[in-house]
């Protein structure tokens, strides 16, 4: 989605960045994981082809992907950012006649961030996002019925779930953005920045000092 391409969204602990070129060969070495092709729904793709995907994301119009990074390590310049890599989160208008209602998806690919709150915080953010700058009313959240830990998370942020797909294996959770869940997200992520990327990643010590 072009209305990211540029920008950087600063949490707590984590800094949500675009999907970029550089970013594809560690997503590439992630997605060879059984686990996470299992908890994604996803095939194994080849380079190339996850090149072309990257491209895919970035122009297509319905939608918008993050890297989540580890804010702290970023600060550290002599650290690449494709080894900053934490996970992605994205979001998914998947209805062409209801451009209010978004399907979120989060992944955390490295094991060692798992577990620590991370998640949760990255899927406010998105919301937040999502509400904010895309105009969204209704988050969907479609997960594998053995994903216990994502099922407890989003159950956790009031999502309700609404059916189960013994044919797909997966349950689909959602969450109607009226005014009280919009006010309270909202104050939840009050100190979320939304930053210039490119104008941030030549002062990355900078991030993390102020």
């Amino acid at each position: 989605m072009k209305i990211n391409e540029n920008t950087l969204l600063e949490g707590h602990r984590v800094l949500l960045v675009p999907y970029n070129a550089e970013h594809v060969p560690r997503y590439h070495e992630w997605m060879k994981s059984p686990e996470l092709q299992q908890l994604t729904a996803s095939e194994p793709l080849s380079l190339e082809q996850e090149y072309d995907m990257q491209r895919s994301w970035r122009d297509d119009g319905d939608k918008c992907t993050f890297i989540i990074l580890d804010k702290q390590r970023w600060a550290d310049t002599s650290v690449e950012e494709e080894q900053c890599m934490v996970g992605d989160v994205n979001i998914f208008l998947t209805d062409p006649t209801d451009p209010s209602l978004a399907e979120l998806e989060i992944m955390i690919a490295e094991p060692s961030y798992r577990g620590r709150g991370i998640g949760k915080e990255v899927t406010r953010m998105m919301m937040c996002y999502g509400v904010t700058k895309l105009g969204v009313k209704k988050f969907q959240a479609k997960i594998g019925l053995d994903n216990q830990v994502s099922i407890t998370m989003f159950k956790k942020l009031h999502f309700r779930e609404v059916s189960v797909c013994q044919v797909f294996k997966e349950v689909t959770l959602e969450m109607t953005v009226d005014e009280s869940v919009r006010t309270r997200l909202l104050d939840d992520m009050a100190d979320m920045k939304e930053r210039d990327y490119r104008q941030t990643c030549s002062n990355r010590p900078e991030l993390v000092s102020q």
